[in-house]
């Protein structure tokens, strides 16, 4: 997360490979996934005030409830948590620039921010450990997005492990204006219990891990086609555009494609933009090990 002042970047998740290995006896899937982040994404202003406030702008304001929202359960969550702190009252800004519901973690992202800034305006004495399990609770992406770093994901998605020596990579999203709730895609999936993701490459670079794509999937892009056909056509333009590699990031339905280099990403979603006017259209570089949290 890169700080702008007192506004921070919420970047998009972008789950590269996610594996379905199983079901829970309370209805949680069990996943494995490769998730990365982007330099795109929400912008979340957090500052002090005289009285709660939360306010919405950006491309996508008119989606986003401002009653019932996952960055107002960050914050109460906190109160809650910490009740002997002097928990101020804060004026929240969300400037949504992600699609709603679309498989980018744009929701737990921004809840991400805001649990990490709040425990510093409000001196909580709080380790990363107590927030992600804090997090947690909130969401299954929400310990995801409080790292923001490339990482491996496990269990219903609270357990990471961070990849060390990940490259940025140059990407194209693409979203077709279709939300696509994630409940719905996971109740379709037919088969629960997939293989695991293989061991990643020794030598991380953009053709491994291209080539270490190719032999993994994500196992709900098929039934999100079958609810939204749409995506196969946001697929189809994404190759045409020359994507290395096109794949659906979470449930869907945006799907990203891989390209070598940040301009080649530009020409694309220009390409892609000028054939569909009405779709959200991206062009972003991931995140590199080294390059998450530090200030812009």
């Amino acid at each position: 997360m890169e700080h702008i002042g007192a506004t921070w970047r919420a970047p998009a998740k972008i789950n590269l490979a996610l594996h379905v290995t199983g079901r829970r006896p309370d209805g949680y899937h069990m996943i494995e996934s490769l998730a990365v982040f982007t330099r795109f994404g929400d912008l979340i202003t957090v500052r002090s005030a005289n009285e709660d406030s939360f306010s919405v702008s950006g491309p996508f304001a008119d989606k986003v409830p401002v009653d019932a929202n996952l960055i107002l359960s960050a914050r109460d969550a906190l109160r809650s948590a910490f009740p002997a702190q002097c928990c101020s009252p804060v004026e929240i800004v969300l400037e949504k620039n992600l699609p709603v519901a679309s498989g980018l973690g744009g929701g737990s992202s921004d809840a991400a921010v805001v649990l990490r800034e709040l425990t510093k305006l409000w001196s909580i004495p709080c380790t990363h450990s107590d927030l992600a399990q804090l997090g947690g609770q909130l969401g299954a992406d929400v310990p995801m997005c409080l790292s923001g770093k490339p990482l491996l994901a496990s269990g219903i998605g609270e357990t990471v492990l961070l990849v060390s020596d990940f490259p940025a990579l140059g990407l194209v999203l693409v979203n077709p204006g279709i939300p696509v709730a994630t409940s719905n895609v996971f109740a379709a999936l037919l088969d629960h219990n997939n293989e695991a993701l293989p061991p990643l490459p020794s030598q991380l670079n953009f053709h491994t891990i291209r080539n270490w794509l190719e032999i993994t999937r994500n196992d709900l892009e098929i039934p999100a086609r079958i609810m939204q056909p749409v995506i196969g056509s946001v697929v189809k333009s994404l190759d045409r555009a020359g994507s290395a590699f096109t794949r659906m990031s979470g449930s869907g339905a945006t799907c990203f494609g891989l390209f070598e280099s940040g301009n080649m990403a530009k020409r694309a979603a220009i390409s892609i933009r000028a054939r569909n006017p009405g779709w959200f259209v991206a062009a972003t570089r991931s995140l590199a090990s080294e390059d998450v949290l530090r200030a812009a």
